[in-house]
């Protein structure tokens, strides 16, 4: 690996996260003016500034004929946003989660999951099923509209409005910041997949792999940023909705728009599909008993998380370099450690539901 190739990883990941802090604030801002509540403002407007680096780098890694990149670059960073992201934030300080996130926003994650689980079964996602997932994203967004105009309160738009007012050439200064993110968001994209591609040539890896590691946590940087600033902040709708949106918009937006404008539409890995699709899905459903205990993520439940992250890194790590049992290690997760996991989180939910009863 030359000096080049880290010089293209790191510039473009320094691009990407300048890039998605400028559009997040200036979208952020926009639609705070327009009255949003923080919790639909997590998972439309940060959700989707936030993913804009995986869909920026998926995009340009399904032009260039890379679409190992861009798949593993969506599995993994769902699976990041989960466990790593929601683990720290939870270890800083419980989380609360909002009763619309257990209604509705959760079932949508894991029923797109599987939606692009069912798609991609036959080992491709084709330009029609990515016109249907970009389908799919136009409802999913007019319902977090209707919801937002029925939870908008009535002082909001006025308070947000003073402080916009009070503010010269705001409108300007923040469709500069939206304007500069994008471009930021495309040259990072650009150095980072280059980068990605040399990477994985000179160690003889798969590009599967890198988009699940490298790239994954790279474009997950302002998903992990925004939810910590969040957290630290007290903002915890914020910081929940964001990686709860950002998921839906990785599957929706990202691998649509990719299969929707690369020739051919997207090949999907047989290791994908035998393993990190599977952990991906059971990684959501966990968010269900986890979050309905109490509706809150408490911070066991947080190192749960990271600990999970870490065994799903130990078999990449022991997949990558050929070193360790690794059938062992899969089916101790997938026959034991998950399913353990599952009933101990069912139990917890049972029973913070007979409470509220």
């Amino acid at each position: 690996m030359t000096l080049l190739t880290l010089a293209y990883l790191l510039a473009g990941l320094i691009l990407l996260t300048f890039g998605a802090g400028s559009l997040v604030r200036g979208a952020t801002q926009l639609a705070a003016r327009l009255g949003i509540p923080p919790l639909v403002i997590g998972l439309t407007v940060v959700a989707f500034g936030t993913s804009a680096p995986e869909t920026a780098v998926s995009l340009e890694a399904a032009l260039a004929g890379s679409g190992d990149i861009a798949v593993g670059n969506v599995i993994g960073s769902n699976i990041a946003n989960i466990l790593l992201i929601l683990g720290l934030c939870a270890l800083i300080a419980p989380l609360r989660v909002s009763r619309q996130l257990i209604r509705l926003d959760v079932p949508l994650m894991l029923g797109a999951g599987l939606l692009v689980y069912a798609l991609a079964w036959d080992g491709r996602i084709g330009r029609g099923e990515g016109a249907l997932l970009l389908a799919c994203l136009a409802v999913y967004t007019a319902l977090l509209i209707r919801a937002a105009r029925r939870q908008r309160p009535s002082a909001g738009p006025d308070e947000f409005a003073a402080e916009f007012n009070a503010q010269p050439g705001a409108w300007p200064t923040q469709l500069l910041r939206v304007i500069a993110g994008i471009g930021l968001l495309v040259a990072g994209a650009h150095l980072l997949i280059i980068g990605a591609v040399e990477l994985a040539r000179a160690f003889g890896l798969s590009e599967l792999v890198i988009g699940l590691t490298v790239v994954a946590v790279g474009t997950s940087l302002p998903e992990l940023a925004a939810s910590l600033l969040a957290a630290l902040k007290g903002e915890r709708d914020i910081a929940v909705g964001n990686v709860v949106g950002s998921c839906i918009f990785n599957l929706l937006l990202v691998l649509g728009a990719s299969a929707a404008l690369a020739g051919g539409g997207l090949s999907i890995s047989p290791n994908a599909l035998a393993f990190d699709f599977p952990v991906m899905l059971a990684v959501f459903v966990a968010c269900l008993p986890i979050f309905f205990s109490g509706y809150r993520i408490n911070r066991w439940e947080g190192l749960l998380f990271l600990a999970y992250y870490l065994a799903y890194g130990l078999y990449l790590v022991m997949f990558t370099t050929g070193l360790g049992d690794l059938d062992r290690l899969r089916d101790a997760m997938l026959w034991f450690a998950f399913p353990l996991t599952a009933i101990t989180l069912v139990l917890i939910a049972g029973r913070a539901w007979r409470r509220q009863r």
